[in-house]
């Protein structure tokens, strides 16, 4: 059975996928598959905002949250999301 999940934008993400929330419905999802999403829909050159290009990770530029729990104390891009759940993706700034 398909499952729905939110997936909320925020920042300079909101911008390059030009909308700040959407839904997916799957069969099956982790965090990683729901990244992989946002990332085929936007242009190729934008992707490096998102991606580390180094380590093709996004954990270095995003804070990823899962109903409101950082990834990285849940079971990282691998976590599970069900239905009804709420991924949020934030940018991390970078500076110097």
């Amino acid at each position: 059975m398909p499952i729905s999940v939110k997936v909320r934008l925020f920042g300079v993400f909101r911008r390059l996928a030009d909308i700040d929330q959407f839904s997916v419905e799957v069969e099956h999802l982790n965090v990683r598959d729901v990244i992989r999403f946002l990332i085929d829909s936007v242009p190729e050159e934008d992707k490096k905002l998102l991606i580390d290009p180094e380590l093709n990770d996004p954990r270095p530029n995003a804070l990823i949250l899962v109903n409101g729990r950082e990834i990285s104390v849940l079971e990282g891009l691998e976590t599970k999301v069900s239905d009804g759940d709420e991924l949020a993706v934030i940018p991390v700034v970078h500076g110097g």
